[in-house]
This record gives C-alpha cells, sequence and structure tokens, in this order.
C-alpha cells in the first residue's frame, strides 16, 4: 500500500500563515522552523483525511528475496490491490487465478471487506499519529534548499530542507510514538503547497516501537520517503525505502529492508467501489497480457523472417 503507503489546518490559521509567509518573502526572511514545520504536518492531516481524488497506480517493491509489482486502486471502501509481476515476470496462469479469486472473495464477501477495511484504517491511523506528533517530538533547524524533481515535491520548485533531532522534553503518549525518540534526519517541504515532499531518517539509537505488539529497533535503522505533485494540489508516495534490524516481543528477529517505486498514477472516478477497483486492475492485467502476446508474436514473426 501506498504510506503508506499518505503523508488539518483551520481555514483561519491557514490564512494566518499564508499571510505571515508573504510578508516573510516579500522580507527575504523565513518563518520559524517549527512554524513551518507544524502549519505542513497539519495540511498534511487535512489532506490524509479528505476523501477526495482517487488513483490506479502500480507499486514495485524490491527486497532481498526479489521484486513484486502489483497494480492498486483507491476506492470509497478500502484499497484494491492484485500482484501482477514477480522478479519482473508476469504471472503464469495458475498464479494469476490465484489472485482473481482472492479479490473475488472480497468482493463477495462484506465481512472480509469490512476487515480489510479496518485493517488499513489502523494503519493509517498509526502513520497520522506519528506525523501529528512530529511537530512537538523533534527540533528542527533550517539546513538549505532542493530542487524538487518529479518524483520529489513539484519539480523545478524549491524546497525547504531542514534537519531533525529529538527534542529532550518530549514524552510520547504512547507506544505508537516511541519510535521518535531514536530517530534524527532531514526533511524537505514545500513551503507554498505546506506538503512534505521528503523524509529521511536514521536511528542514532536502539527505540521501542509498538503496532499492536511490542517490539525493538536496533540503532542504524533507516527509512526514507518521497511525495510527489501528481496535479490538482494532489500529492501521492512516489519511494519508499526502508531497513530495519530489531526484534518482535523482545524474542522474535526482525531483519527487514525494502525498496518501493510508486508510479503510472491515473485518475479513477471518486466514487469508485471496491468491485468496480477490481474490476479496472483486471482490464489493466487483461491489456497487458495481450501486449505481450503481441510483442511474442511479432517477434517469432521476426526470427522466421
Amino acid at each position: 500500500m501506498k504510506m503508506i503507503p499518505r503523508i488539518v489546518v483551520s481555514l483561519p490559521l491557514l490564512a494566518v500563515i499564508c499571510a505571515s509567509k508573504a510578508i516573510c518573502l516579500a522580507e527575504e526572511q523565513q518563518p520559524p522552523a517549527a512554524q513551518l514545520v507544524r502549519a505542513t504536518v497539519a495540511n498534511e492531516m487535512a489532506a490524509a483525511n479528505e476523501n477526495g481524488i482517487k488513483h490506479m497506480f502500480r507499486d514495485r517493491k524490491k527486497t532481498p528475496r526479489g521484486s513484486m509489482t502489483r497494480i492498486y486502486v483507491e476506492t470509497r471502501e478500502a484499497m484494491a490491490g492484485m500482484t501482477v509481476a514477480y522478479d519482473d515476470k508476469p504471472l503464469d496462469s495458475k498464479q494469476l487465478q490465484d489472485e482473481e479469486g482472492r479479490l473475488a472473495g472480497l468482493v463477495n464477501n462484506p465481512d472480509q471487506l469490512r476487515r480489510k477495511q479496518h485493517e488499513q484504517k489502523e494503519d493509517a491511523d498509526r502513520t497520522l499519529r506519528i506525523m501529528k506528533a512530529m511537530p512537538d517530538a523533534f527540533v528542527f533547524q533550517y539546513d538549505g534548499t532542493a530542487t524538487g524533481t518529479s518524483a520529489i515535491g513539484r519539480e523545478g520548485v524549491q524546497l525547504v530542507r531542514l534537519k531533525f533531532h529529538p527534542s529532550p522534553g518530549y514524552r510520547p503518549p504512547s507506544h505508537v510514538e516511541e519510535v521518535l525518540l531514536g530517530m534524527e534526519g532531514v526533511i524537505l517541504i514545500d513551503p507554498v503547497e505546506h506538503r512534505i515532499a521528503e523524509i529521511d531518517g536514521t536511528l542514532f539509537q536502539p527505540v521501542s516501537f509498538g503496532w499492536g505488539i511490542l517490539g525493538r529497533l536496533d540503532k542504524g535503522g533507516h527509512f526514507l520517503v518521497d511525495q510527489a505533485d501528481l496535479g490538482e494540489h494532489c500529492w501521492e508516495l512516489s519511494r519508499m525505502s526502508l531497513s530495519f534490524n530489531g526484534k518482535i516481543l523482545l524474542i522474535k528477529t526482525l531483519a527487514y529492508k525494502s525498496e518501493e517505486v510508486f508510479s503510472d498514477f491515473r485518475r479513477v472516478p471518486n466514487d469508485t467501489t471496491f468491485a468496480q477497483g477490481v474490476k479496472l486492475i483486471e482490464e489493466e492485467v487483461a491489456k497487458g497480457q495481450g501486449s505481450s502476446e503481441t510483442a511474442k508474436a511479432e517477434n517469432t514473426s521476426g526470427k522466421a523472417n
């Protein structure tokens, strides 16, 4: 899924922030780093809580065991997703049948679909809790600028670069936010749209975490999350890199490393149902199979000639 993978400001506050930003730009000054982060996080929270623009997209996830490519469709009920390739090779007929059967089971079983929706909401809520805590959990400092690209922020737009490290006085309200206690890194912010373009964080000390289970992450863990503007003020995850070692329940070893790239975003109707999302995916897979067969036929014909 896209942040996860996706990374609430009042109108009066937004008006004050925008007015302040205009004055600062005119004076060639910058607002306090903490103020910029707080406004940006508030805007990210607002965007995450909107049920607006929806997309179909591809996700290629690479781990030490190989790669997996999936097609996702955002729907009004839950995210519909289907695996379409392993190690960049399309599924065989048996694998494809299994994937189609799994999705059909969700479409035809409202209880299963509700459970999936509930699980996705829990994941999103945990992510939002971490994001909401960021302005209080960290101390931010200006660290120059960076230029946006097609995959990070808005292409050609100047992004503000901030360094961050834990705030000495921060006390996490639950196990979910404890991961922030040992993290430091860099964040890139679009100061005009108040959106996060990139977060690059590293664990400088071991930390506990709580995601329904208790665990511990070792020093040296790293994560990188990029967002990109797709137009119409709609931002989506474009890349996510995770590398962590630790223990689950302080007993079972945890070793996780992955690199995900999200691409080929296309609008779908905002009221798309889960069943309609599944149909869109199946049509996309059938289209890909048709193109593959055509390429094979042309290749065979070329060799014959």
